[in-house]
């Protein structure tokens, strides 16, 4: 049995890096945040989770700087495992807790190319499992993603939940993770879900979207819909490099911790400082809820051959990447969302708007 436990979702200051040694500056603010929240958070019941949100190691210059592909997998991205990996490894041991984590991170089939790599470290810093992110912010981030290189990636992995949706067996629950905008298609949660997931870590999400509400109401019902516990936690004052003293709230807060009903269980709505949010993990009462309730336990009531019809016509492209590097922000609106759009409208999803 699993005894309820604190989760604690970091909101760091985060400092865009350009190389990879700056990457240590994040790690360090990074440090001493865990010692704070562990701290405090434990004064209730033992931290036995402690999520880092995407962004707090290398920042997002690589998407708001237009950064080429190639020259930031050559400076920036990282090697899984490395240095980088081993030191918040060195972090779960001291604290005996399981990490989630993110990084830009090459891989050795895809010379040259980065993927947005999500971690999951356990108490003893070994990593127990990556994932790939499958959905970037697609107008400006740059990073490859397994569909981008499709062909390729189901001859190396297969085509499974495990290549696309890997959840982590743990003392402690079923982990997945579910990075920014791949929360914003429910189907990302769901293959998550389907392979078992008990506990969904959920990336940050920008301004205005997050002050619009658009985060919690992702977060809530990714939350419902599974019957997972989902630990959202947003980036603090985002700062454009190692030596800017121009802090800028670009996030807007509203990190969380969701329970299985989708009822939220902790709250940080403040943004623009380092701080974080905790609530309470009852993996018991989940797996009791999933195995006796009888309405609102939904994914017993599947009818995956009716669904199926939903995405019979493939309509994002598969292989964008897999000859090539990934767009810079003007190219990818040429020639993918002008062309998405106009496929909408071709195939009478949607209908043309008058002007």
């Amino acid at each position: 049995m699993i005894e309820a436990y604190q989760a604690v979702g970091l909101v760091p200051t985060m400092r865009g890096v350009r190389n990879r040694d700056e990457i240590q500056i994040n790690l360090e603010h990074i440090e001493h945040l865990v010692k704070a929240a562990s701290w405090l958070s434990s004064l209730d019941l033992p931290v036995r989770l402690i999520a880092i949100p995407e962004g707090a190691l290398q920042g997002f210059n690589d998407e708001v700087l237009d950064i080429d592909h190639e020259d930031f997998a050559r400076e920036v991205a990282i090697e899984v495992p490395g240095p980088e990996t081993d030191r918040l490894g060195a972090l779960a041991r001291q604290w005996n807790t399981y990490i989630v984590a993110q990084a830009k991170a090459l891989h050795p089939e895809f010379p040259g190319r980065f993927f947005n790599v999500g971690l999951v470290i356990d108490p003893e810093g070994e990593i127990v499992m990556t994932h790939y992110k499958t959905v970037p912010l697609l107008p400006v981030e740059h990073s490859v993603t397994p569909h981008d290189v499709w062909d390729r990636w189901v001859e190396l992995y297969g085509k499974t939940l495990d290549a696309f949706y890997p959840v982590a067996d743990t003392a402690i629950g079923r982990i997945g993770v579910l990075m920014a905008n791949e929360a914003s298609y429910p189907e990302n949660a769901r293959g998550l879900a389907m392979n078992g997931a008990e506990i969904i870590y959920r990336g940050p999400y920008p301004h205005p979207h997050v002050g619009n509400g658009l985060y919690a109401i992702q977060n809530q019902a990714r939350a419902l819909d599974n019957n997972c516990y989902l630990i959202a936690c947003n980036v603090g004052t985002y700062y454009l490099n190692t030596d800017s003293d121009v802090p800028i709230d670009t996030f807007g807060g509203h990190s969380m911790v969701v329970d299985y009903k989708g009822q939220i269980v902790g709250r940080h709505d403040y943004g623009g400082a380092s701080s974080w949010v905790s609530g309470t993990i009852d993996i018991e009462a989940l797996r009791r809820f999933r195995a006796n309730a009888q309405w609102d336990n939904w994914i017993k009531d599947l009818k995956t051959e009716q669904y199926q019809l939903i995405y019979e016509k493939p309509i994002y492209p598969k292989n964008l990447y897999l000859d090539r590097k990934p767009y810079n922000h003007t190219e990818f609106r040429t020639e993918v969302i002008d062309r998405q759009i106009e496929l909408m409208h071709e195939r009478g999803i949607w209908v043309r708007p008058e002007k």
